[in-house]
């Protein structure tokens, strides 16, 4: 990847960062990424869930009380979803002093597409956003069933989150990054693209249990996408780390416009 003009060292110094995942408080992605927050800022603090999370996408409890426990200096775990540790920390833990950011990740593989409508990871961000909090949620491709690999993640993310903080803040807005699994130095770039979507639907498995008792699982995740190259699928297909802004607003602002039509 071609270089940048250089950040100075702490580039978000005295911003206040929180660090949350779907992947739980002892995943090695969350642990990356609180290496290069505190490579960003001095004032890093973590709130995960105690337990994986991953597909509860934006899921609030609400039917039970959560626990908060510590494990270590400004890091926490609660048990609950990632969106609870988002109002945890802000509401709670961190309630005299909000977050400048929050970042989420780094995911155990990719959250392109239609991924992000079940992504605990970008549900973090999506939950800091209706905070009014810059929020980016990060994610680092595997390739095919190999244990993922943080280093393009952990390299080039530092000098991304630097660069978006520094642009104005839209209200409601929040950013999704993917890192394609390349060596750091055979990435193409930085690209940003629109959200894609996969040209086929998730599956079933059936199967049967020790006893012989029928199952169905769903998780037969069909890798196949268009070959749109604009789209955050294609652009990782490419080799480049894809960026893309959502919104908290899901409007269909056209079909607002056929339903007043319609409807009055």
């Amino acid at each position: 990847m071609a270089d940048s003009k250089p950040l100075s060292p702490k580039p978000l110094a005295g911003k206040r960062i929180l660090v949350g995942n779907d992947d739980g408080i002892h995943a090695p992605g969350l642990k990356a990424l609180e290496e290069v927050a505190h490579s960003l800022s001095d004032d890093v603090w973590t709130v995960a869930p105690e337990v994986e999370q991953s597909a509860t996408s934006h899921s609030l409890t609400t039917r039970r009380p959560l626990r908060l426990r510590r494990f270590g200096e400004r890091r926490y775990a609660v048990d609950g979803t990632p969106t609870d540790c988002v109002v945890v920390a802000v509401a709670h833990l961190l309630k005299d002093q909000r977050p400048d950011l929050v970042l989420s990740g780094f995911n155990h593989g990719a959250n392109l597409g239609e991924d992000v409508g079940y992504s605990g990871t970008v549900a973090v961000a999506m939950e800091a956003a209706l905070f009014g909090i810059p929020a980016i949620a990060m994610s680092q491709q595997r390739e095919h069933e190999q244990p993922v690999d943080f280093t393009p993640a952990r390299t080039l993310a530092g000098d991304i989150i630097a660069r978006l903080f520094t642009e104005d803040w839209p209200r409601d807005l929040l950013v999704n990054v993917n890192f394609p699994p390349l060596a750091p130095e055979a990435v193409k770039g930085v690209r940003v693209g629109r959200q894609g979507r996969r040209d086929t639907q998730i599956g079933v498995v059936e199967g049967a249990d020790p006893g012989g008792r029928p199952y169905l699982w769903i998780g037969d995740f069909l890798r196949h996408h268009s070959a749109d190259g604009d789209s955050d699928l294609g652009l990782v297909a490419r080799g480049y780390v894809s960026v893309t802004p959502l919104h908290l607003d899901h409007t269909h602002h056209d079909g607002l416009e056929r339903l007043r039509g319609l409807l009055g």
